[in-house]
């Protein structure tokens, strides 16, 4: 089993990936942790650091989840997933998560640091459905329509 989880930041990637690595014994990757440069908040790692990075965990990992909102990553890693999970529970649904996420310690050096960021991040998450980056609805979009694989897309309320 090879699960790629992706969506907006808020989405429930994380919640949903923790649970189907715990459920199936599967290896576990968030994005975040291969995107960014340890204990430093929105500083990115080199690109081809990033993408070697992704490349030895699939490569070594026979069973896998892996999740993040990276469409360049995301495009990548489908081209190895048994299956392509596109969480798309809506807006409202992703501020609300963010609003209650718990501490990422692999991120933030405190939750009060973490919460510093929340209105940077609400705003980012905000504009979701109307830019056009790697990272947005329409690339996300482009990502799961395009591919020819299993696949499933969870709205609202579903799972």
């Amino acid at each position: 089993m090879k699960l790629l989880l992706f969506g907006n930041s808020g989405s429930g990637k994380s919640t949903y990936a923790q649970q189907l690595a715990a459920e199936h014994g599967l290896a576990h990757l968030d994005l975040d942790t291969i995107v960014w440069e340890p204990g430093k908040v929105a500083v990115a790692r080199d690109p081809d650091d990033v993408i070697a990075s992704l490349r030895v965990f699939i490569a070594e990992q026979q069973e896998w989840v892996i999740e993040g909102c990276y469409g360049e990553l995301i495009a990548y890693a489908a081209e190895h997933c048994t299956e392509l999970v596109f969480l798309n529970p809506g807006l409202e649904q992703c501020l609300a998560n963010n609003r209650r996420r718990p501490w990422e310690p692999h991120k933030y050096a405190s939750k009060e640091a973490q919460d510093e960021m929340l209105a940077n991040l609400q705003a980012w998450v905000a504009d979701y459905y109307t830019r056009d980056d790697a990272w947005s609805y329409a690339a996300h979009r482009r990502i799961f329509d395009g591919h020819q694989g299993v696949k499933r897309e969870v709205g609202e309320g579903e799972r």
